[in-house]
């Protein structure tokens, strides 16, 4: 049984993996650093390929890391990486992006939109500019990258977009707390439902993932009383290993697999890893107990 660490050093819980992501071709969106870096980073492990989509290629005054310093990690641990400076937002970048991935590694197998932008202000409060920003990185960059990547997924043994964002929970506390960014997440989310049923005869599966309780990220840390929140949060590693087993079809195909079906479902990381067999969440957590872990919001 092995065990790693994550970015902040938390011991990763007992994910036996049933799968490898060896050879295979992911294309990220945001990946140079927190939860992206993580997915991407045990699958470099694993020896697939990644092509790291982001913005950052100077380093930025209050988050580490850039996506060559971040291209680097990646082929430390053994994968292969391609580096790329570019915005889901530019529909030049996005198309850029996806025909380097072809031109350097001869395809694509696996899309992860994980790039999104957070405000959670009321609509008296929020900013009409970081509206604006949630809906072109969070919906039509999702929506951008994942409709560019189509006819390379379409050739690939086992295609795959994993997109992080939650369940469609259409209770109305959660448009009541903060509408724009609920309806910027929910757009992500239509996304995995709308692909996921378009593409059923194409042999690519489309899901969702979203974790069970608040993750420490640089952008939660930012956040006003962000450092002291992610003291009852979990490191991204237990993203990382959700994904990993999500895009490895670990313990998640059949009749009893959550969702039932390998394409259209919104995924936990806790339900994902529980099918994958890990009983015992707490070497994710950054200290806190289990019942002092901050849930996470839409569920």
């Amino acid at each position: 049984m092995t065990t790693s660490n994550d970015a902040s050093g938390t011991a990763a819980a007992p994910y036996q993996a049933a799968g490898s992501l060896q050879g295979r071709t992911i294309l990220i969106s945001g990946g140079s650093r927190g939860i992206g870096l993580a997915i991407a980073t045990r699958a470099a492990r694993d020896g697939a390929n990644i092509v790291l989509m982001a913005k950052t290629g100077q380093p930025h005054a209050k988050l580490a890391g850039t996506v060559y310093s971040a291209a680097e990690e990646l082929e430390a641990v053994g994968g292969q990486a391609l580096p790329l400076v570019g915005d889901v937002r530019n529909d030049d970048d996005v198309a850029g992006a996806v025909a380097a991935a072809i031109g350097r590694f001869g395809g694509i197998d696996v899309v992860i939109n994980n790039a999104s932008a957070i405000d959670l202000s009321t609509t008296d409060d929020v900013d009409m500019k970081r509206y604006d920003l949630m809906q072109d990185i969070n919906v039509r960059g999702t929506f951008l990258l994942s409709k560019l990547a189509l006819p390379a997924l379409r050739k690939s043994a086992g295609g795959h977009i994993l997109t992080l964002s939650p369940p469609l929970n259409l209770d109305p506390k959660w448009a009541g707390k903060h509408l724009a960014y609920t309806m910027a997440k929910y757009g992500m989310s239509l996304t995995t439902l709308g692909l996921a049923e378009e593409l059923k005869g194409d042999g690519i599966n489309v899901n969702s993932l979203w974790p069970c309780t608040l993750i420490d990220t640089a952008a939660i840390r930012n956040m006003p009383g962000g450092e002291a929140m992610v003291q009852a949060a979990r490191g991204p590693q237990i993203m990382a290993d959700a994904a990993h087993a999500v895009l490895t079809g670990s313990n998640l195909a059949g009749k009893d697999a959550p969702g039932g079906s390998s394409t259209g479902n919104f995924y936990t990381d806790e339900q994902v890893l529980a099918a994958a067999g890990v009983t015992d969440f707490r070497p994710y957590s950054l200290g806190a107990a289990e019942d002092q872990l901050v849930p996470d919001i839409f569920l």
